[in-house]
């Protein structure tokens, strides 16, 4: 029965012998012995007993009523309600007949005529809190969440106690974004009863709605307590734990979920993620592929495969599932992320073909955005400038430790004429995090913040100039950027090919790393700095630069320590011609990559084909920074892969001692290494061709005695360059901002708006 109230009984006169009242009295006993066989379980035959005493006695409006609650138990709505409305014919003020027909007319889909019913049986009955809540849900359905909270606390008001209500009304408020009072109403659920799972579940999702990983990670945990058998528990917990990092964790949580429900996609698309960041690229691909079995049209998981697939050096496959998610999702902008990615790592990628990858990017990011036009900030050329810089790299990352000496320069420079700001992408909260927080005049979280809002935090802080430096990274923000929240916007550092974006008004490159002919290939106005795009900040590691392997080995070590995924085919071919070329030399990679078995396998087989024999490689996984960079100390000569050189790994070899032979490419990526080289004072460590790559590998190999005293000597001669010298670079930038904004300060500009 659930919660149907009987109806009363409008009450008979008592003695009558004449065959009229003999028939009631008979139809009453029917009447409750129809009850008691209903309360028992067997519904027909409790409906044989209503029948009939509606037969004796068809104004006993309680039998109606009770053979409606049968018929409602048996599933046959429609029959019920047209019991209801018999009996509301014969006691019209009967709150549970109204409250009941609504509860009919719900299963019926006809919720508004519900919402009447319900009103009538709380008008009958003002504190009928079953009808209450009912009204509640049938709003909720209805999609009127205000009034389905009034109703919701209105019951609450007569029962307080109501456990189901709390979390009724915290989901309605968690729903409309009011995500600490929807935890307010899960916790009281909670307290009133402590085994309540659902309340467990939804107060996670609120929780993890707020960001605040740990509390939700804590009640799923709860609620997978209670419930030990629920899937969707330990996947909830996995994404919390996984947005803490915690990846063991979550890959357990993932990993119990499929066990329960092996079918559970997101669990494998999500573990494959956890699998991708651990290395165990193999056993990633196998989970995003069970992933698409289920359901082959999930864009995400199409366009993590493509990452694994490039990741293990799979690049046409890699870029066919990219593709796809981008048919799935044409404004999937991870998905243009991954595919403008993959670009730079093949060297036959037509530039025409990468240009109109980054526009369509950029259109899509244009189609979802309402710019700016004007904006709080007042064109006069000489005042203090507020520069915002909006990255997730404002950590232990590349662009971190490229980016904290110069910001640290620029606050002792530039005082009174720059104030930064920092919109972080990520947390920020190891050691180069704290050094670039101590820099901003400003600093806010851009994690759970949509692209209008973030917009809208940027416009309201009236940064002058903006600055992307993750352009199409990982944590990157770019969509923020079409909204135009700041009058000037340039893209820096992170990345090394056009952002796509129209809104985005500079890139700032060097005149070694992009030659005017390149300028064609870039949405954005080319801002040349002098001398260095990049400047690097000394590692706070004390590790020594040791001397020369060779002298000791008798034997020379190349080595590369960039990610294996730029190691494409060209590449293996040259680096064997080198070892081809140098007797008994070694080469030493190290790559996160290489935790993989088969990736080991596969390496030594590629350079097996070139006549190469593996006992000639030293293949090694990632290490922590301090030992990575000691790794540097069993390497002679570093070796710069094409067309995707190194950036952080060659500034840390040179620091170390290690000279980089880098391959000159047209464009503006494969450039890095001459920029850094030739910045570096090391000219002699450019090549112009693969040939020429070859040829100064031998020579620089074959005299150990000059190596070595270039060795001695490197680290103090590359902090000594624009590469490392922070204060130069700082005045350099600074000049650059400034001049930007002047340039917008000459544009004509309409009244100034806040």
């Amino acid at each position: 029965m659930g919660l149907f109230d009987r109806f009363k009984s409008a009450g008979q006169a008592p003695g009558s012998a004449d065959a009229a009242d003999a028939a009631e009295q008979e139809a009453l006993r029917l009447l409750e012995e129809g009850i008691a066989i209903e309360q028992a379980g067997s519904l027909d035959e409790a409906l044989q007993h209503f029948d009939a005493a509606i037969r004796l006695a068809p104004k006993l409006g309680r039998a109606h009523f009770c053979r409606g609650n049968t018929l409602l138990d048996q599933g046959n709505a429609q029959a019920a309600l047209d019991a209801y409305a018999t009996a509301l014919t014969h006691k019209p003020d009967s709150a549970a007949a109204h409250y009941n027909m609504g509860n009919a007319c719900v299963r019926l889909g006809r919720h508004e005529d519900a919402v009447a019913a319900y009103r009538k049986a709380i008008a009958l009955k003002p504190d009928f809190t079953d009808a209450e809540v009912a009204l509640g849900g049938t709003l909720e359905d209805l999609g009127k969440p205000d009034e389905a909270a009034a109703h919701y606390r209105r019951a609450l008001e007569i029962r307080p106690d109501y456990a189901e209500v709390h979390y009724n009304l915290g989901r309605v408020l968690g729903g409309k974004g009011q995500l600490e009072a929807a935890i307010i109403s899960y916790r009281r659920a909670i307290e009133i009863r402590p085994d309540y799972a659902e309340a467990y579940i939804n107060l996670g999702a609120a929780l993890k709605g707020l960001r605040r990983f740990d509390e939700a990670a804590a009640s799923y945990r709860r609620a997978r307590e209670i419930k030990p058998d629920n899937a969707e528990v330990y996947f909830n917990e996995g994404v919390a734990l996984q947005e803490l990092e915690q990846l063991e964790r979550a890959e357990a949580c993932y990993r119990r979920a499929l066990e329960i429900e092996p079918d559970h996609t997101d669990a494998c698309n999500n573990l494959g993620v956890i699998l991708v960041l651990c290395g165990q690229l193999d056993e990633a691909v196998k989970y995003f592929r069970r992933a698409l079995a289920n359901n082959p049209d999930n864009a995400e998981t199409q366009m993590n495969l493509g990452y694994a697939l490039a990741d293990l050096g799979l690049f046409d496959a890699g870029v066919a599932c990219t593709r796809r998610a981008l048919q799935l999702n044409p404004d999937y902008p991870a998905a243009h992320n991954n595919l403008l990615f993959i670009h730079n790592y093949l060297g036959d990628q037509p530039a025409a073909l990468m240009l109109a990858d980054a526009r369509r990017f950029g259109e899509s990011a244009a189609r979802l955005a309402r710019p700016y036009t004007t904006w709080p900030n007042p064109p006069e050329p000489e005042r203090c400038l507020r520069v915002g810089l909006v990255s997730g790299d404002l950590c232990n990352h590349p662009v971190g430790y490229f980016l904290v000496g110069v910001l640290e320069a620029l606050t002792l420079q530039a005082a009174g004429r720059l104030e930064i700001f920092g919109y972080a992408n990520r947390p920020s909260n190891d050691e180069t995090g704290q050094r670039i927080k101590a820099c901003c005049r400003g600093w806010h979280s851009a994690m759970g913040l949509s692209d209008e809002a973030l917009a809208r935090r940027i416009r309201d802080d009236a940064i002058d100039i903006l600055i992307d430096l993750s352009g199409h990274t990982v944590h990157n923000r770019l969509p923020v950027f079409a909204w135009r929240p700041a009058p000037v916007q340039m893209s820096w550092l992170g990345y090394f090919a056009t952002t796509g974006v129209a809104e985005m008004d500079y890139f700032v490159a060097d005149a070694w790393t992009l030659p005017a002919s390149e300028e064609i290939n870039f949405t954005e106005k080319v801002w040349r700095l002098p001398e260095t795009r990049l400047c690097f900040t000394p590692p706070e590691a004390k590790v020594g630069v040791g001397p020369l392997p060779a002298l000791d080995k008798g034997y020379v070590t190349f080595g590369c320590f960039n990610n294996l995924t730029k190691m494409n085919d060209a590449v293996v071919a040259l680096w064997a011609r080198v070892m081809a070329s140098v007797p008994n030399s070694r080469l030493f990679l190290k790559s996160r990559q290489f935790v993989e078995a088969s990736v080991c396998l596969g390496v030594a087989e590629r350079f097996a084909a070139h006549g190469i024999d593996a006992g000639r490689l030293i293949l090694e996984g990632y290490v922590p920074r301090a030992n990575y960079l000691a790794a540097y100390q069993r390497v002679d000569i570093g070796l710069d892969p094409s067309p995707y050189p190194g950036g952080t790994t060659t500034v840390e070899a040179l620091w170390m001692g290690v000279p980089v032979l880098t391959l000159a490419g047209e464009r503006f990526l494969s450039r890095q290494g001459v920029g850094l080289l030739m910045n570096a004072g090391l000219p002699e460590w450019v090549a112009s061709s693969p040939d020429d790559y070859v040829a100064r590998a031998v020579s620089h190999a074959s005299d150990l005695q000059r190596l070595a005293a270039l060795r001695n000597g490197l680290r103090q001669q590359v902090l000594a360059s624009p590469i490392f010298d922070a204060k130069r670079f700082a005045m350099h930038f600074e000049n650059a901002l400034r001049n930007m904004w002047r340039k917008w300060c000459d544009k004509p500009h309409d009244a100034v708006q806040a």
